[in-house]
C-alpha cells in the first residue's frame, strides 16, 4: 500500500528520531514504546510521544499484532501503516513543502549511509550474509516517463518479495533504497 503523507505529515517524519522510530518498525515489525526506546537508545517517555505524532498523522498505528500471548494487555503496540512512502512529486511542491523533504531526504541518506558503512566494518560477523551486500552504480538514458516506469517496476520487484504471511527459513529483513537522478549536463548546468 502506498501513502503520500500531507505537509503537516511530512513536517512530522522531518524529525531525526522520528525517523529512526519508523525505520525500527518497516524493518523489524510491531513494537512498543519501550522496546523501540531500547533499540534506539531512547527516553521511553519521547518515544511515546513521537509515535503518537506519527500516529496523529497516520504514519503509523495502533496494532494487537504484537500482543498475542504476552499477557501485557494494556501495552501499546504501533506499527508502521505503509511499506510504500511516496514523497510529492518535486514539481508539486511549494518551497516550504521542498524544504521539509530535502531535510527528510537528507537525514535519511545520512542514516542510511552510516548503517550500511557499519555492517560493511561488521560484515566477517554476518555469515552467509557476508557477501549479500548487491551494489550496482549505473547509468541510463532515459525520458522523465521512462524512469517513472522504470521506478514502478522497481516497486513492483520489491513486491513480488514481501511475504506477509512468513518468510522462509533463513530469512532477513533487507533494507533497500532507490536513488535516481539526471547527471548534470556538461559545462555544469543542471538538468531542469
Amino acid at each position: 500500500m502506498t501513502f503520500t503523507p500531507p505537509l503537516s505529515g511530512l513536517k512530522a517524519l522531518a524529525h531525526p528520531r522520528r525517523q529512526q522510530i519508523l525505520e525500527q518498525l518497516t524493518a523489524h515489525g510491531p513494537a512498543t514504546s519501550a522496546t523501540l526506546a531500547r533499540a534506539l537508545d531512547l527516553n521511553t517517555g519521547a518515544t511515546s510521544y513521537h509515535l503518537r505524532e506519527l500516529a496523529r498523522h497516520g504514519i503509523v498505528e495502533e496494532t494487537d499484532a504484537g500482543n498475542k500471548g504476552t499477557g501485557h494487555g494494556r501495552e501499546r503496540w504501533w506499527r508502521a501503516t505503509s511499506d510504500d512512502l511516496r514523497l510529492p512529486r518535486r514539481s508539486g511542491q511549494d518551497a516550504e513543502t521542498r524544504s521539509v523533504v530535502d531535510e527528510m531526504n537528507r537525514l535519511s541518506y545520512t542514516a542510511d549511509l552510516r548503517l550500511f558503512e557499519r555492517l560493511q566494518r561488521e560484515s566477517s560477523d554476518l555469515g552467509a550474509w557476508m557477501d549479500a551486500f548487491p551494489y550496482s552504480r549505473g547509468t541510463v538514458q532515459v525520458t522523465p516517463e521512462e524512469l517513472h516506469d522504470f521506478f514502478e517496476e522497481y516497486i513492483a520487484l520489491l513486491n513480488r518479495y514481501k511475504r506477509p504471511e512468513g518468510a522462509p527459513a533463513g530469512a532477513r529483513t533487507v533494507l533497500t533504497r532507490f536513488l535516481a537522478f539526471p547527471a548534470p549536463e556538461q559545462g555544469g548546468e543542471d538538468v531542469a
